[in-house]
């Protein structure tokens, strides 16, 4: 059965700065070209120039890619579709298919930044050992018919953490592929810097940990900061 779409798709009003990021000055600079082309999409079409408009985000699990989208919708002043395509999938390929054509009509009727988290979920290679390669295939064919028509004025992210079992057909049609890694030390300190600097100073100096991710270092210092407050409250 064809689910609602609202039962697939998160329309997210959260509203992301590119500066509010932490990733590479190399992954910035390629962002903000994409960033740059669509604003000035209609002049670029003067000299028959297509902009890029499928990106793929991939690499370690939360270092950053979800935000990554929506600072780009932000930056464009368009509204983003969250599809986890977890949920997406069905035990019928062919309920799949129609599944992501309604989304993708959506995206493009409402010229929305379309952002596909768990990529991997559809665009397994058709080399696979799946016992099910067939209907993966076909699955495939199917999204990449999509991607092909998918229009120049709308953008599309797709993220995945397996990079290596994604269809090399798919692949080719990314035009932009950033790939995202566990941040260093010192990476981590800025970031650390800029979350505690938010909380009163007498809090700040807490035990940092290193060799984690982004989202792990932010849900890490949060829980610190709750039992530090809770604690000073807990003594009065």
């Amino acid at each position: 059965m064809q689910m609602n779409l609202n039962d697939l798709t998160v329309i997210d009003t959260e509203k992301i700065a590119l500066d509010d990021l932490f990733f590479s000055d190399e992954n910035k600079a390629a962002l903000l070209q994409i960033i740059k082309e669509h604003q000035y999409i209609e002049e670029l079409k003067q000299y028959n120039l297509k902009v890029d408009n499928k990106i793929l985000l991939h690499g370690s699990s939360g270092c950053g890619k979800t935000t990554t989208a929506k600072a780009i919708a932000n930056a464009l002043n368009k509204k983003i579709i969250i599809v986890n395509l977890s949920t997406v999938v069905d035990s019928r390929i062919g309920e799949t298919s129609k599944n992501l054509k309604a989304i993708f009509d959506k995206a493009i009727r409402e010229r929305a930044v379309l952002f596909l988290d768990e990529f991997d979920q559809i665009g397994k290679s058709r080399d696979s050992d799946d016992k099910d390669v067939g209907e993966m295939r076909r699955l495939v064919n199917t999204i990449i018919q999509l991607f092909d028509y998918f229009p120049s004025d709308s953008l599309l992210i797709c993220a995945t953490n397996h990079y290596e079992i994604i269809d090399s057909a798919l692949l080719r049609r990314f035009q932009l592929r950033l790939k995202y890694e566990m941040p260093s030390e010192k990476q981590l300190d800025i970031y650390y810097d800029k979350i505690l600097s938010t909380f009163p100073e007498h809090f700040q100096n807490i035990q940092r940990k290193y060799s984690v991710s982004y989202a792990e270092a932010l849900d890490y210092t949060n829980t610190t900061m709750k039992r530090q407050i809770i604690a000073a409250l807990d003594s009065k």
